[in-house]
């Protein structure tokens, strides 16, 4: 694991915990975490440089609205971080990247914001999902475009006419693609036809689409087809995935990366 990596992921670490407390001291972040307080001093420093978090003395505070967001979307799972931190490594700093809305695309955002390498790019988020974009914008580092219409309580993502209509005047360098289910037949897939509508309309504006799913998504089947698994470029998967299924995605063309 590589020191950008570690430090992403006690970074969302500390955030997660924050959601959960909406404070914590030094001492407190340093035992959880099994690090110096040195460390998180710094930590809760580029924080508050982020506006993630108000500095106190002592420690922080929590400042985001993200951080009112259920607790599914706060992380947690080691497979779907894995598969976040490596989709977003193959993101080049200069790019324009689409995030569809769910919790490994957020897992995923989280990455990329954290990569410091990133810190003085010039990498745009288009977005449909509102909690992503609540959370992107407070990078000062990253352009965030949020698209309009109508958003949907359980996902925070926009659908609808207006949000085609602004995604079809757009393009995309990678779009990273949340799926509910994917199979080498029936492509990727969703369970919610509006979603699924304005997520096929970013694979169509997409130069790449990164599909990301955990293991339990693959050889399922979801009720609206976003795309086929022709037009996945590459399929991020944690290594619990069945190795015929993914074999038969490999056969399609579709590089599948097992973290």
């Amino acid at each position: 694991m590589t020191a950008a990596t570690d430090r992403s992921q006690r970074w969302n670490r500390l955030l997660e915990l924050l959601a959960d407390t909406g404070r914590l001291s030094v001492e407190e972040a340093a035992e959880q975490l099994g690090v110096s307080p040195a460390t998180i001093r710094r930590d809760f420093t580029a924080l508050a440089d982020q506006q993630l978090a108000t500095r106190t003395h002592g420690g922080i505070v929590a400042t985001s609205v993200a951080y009112e967001l259920p607790a599914r979307y706060r992380g947690g799972d080691a497979a779907k971080q894995r598969v976040a931190e490596h989709a977003a490594s193959l993101v080049l700093p200069t790019e324009v990247v689409g995030l569809n809305g769910g919790t490994t695309t957020t897992a995923v955002a989280r990455a990329l914001a954290g990569r410091p390498d990133l810190a003085t790019a010039e990498l745009t988020i288009v977005t449909n999902a509102l909690n992503i974009a609540g959370e992107m914008v407070l990078r000062p580092h990253l352009r965030t475009i949020c698209i309009g219409g109508q958003a949907r309580r359980e996902s925070y993502e926009l659908h609808g006419p207006l949000a085609e209509r602004a995604m079809a005047e757009l393009r995309l360098d990678t779009l990273i693609l949340g799926v509910n289910a994917i199979t080498a037949e029936g492509g990727a897939q969703g369970r919610h036809l509006d979603e699924s509508g304005i997520n096929a309309e970013m694979v169509r504006r997409a130069e790449r689409v990164i599909a990301v799913a955990t293991a339990d998504k693959l050889e399922k089947t979801a009720l609206a087809r976003i795309c086929s698994i022709e037009d996945v470029d590459i399929l991020v998967m944690d290594t619990a995935a069945a190795p015929d299924a993914l074999n038969a995605i490999r056969e399609a063309g579709v590089r599948v990366d097992l973290v």
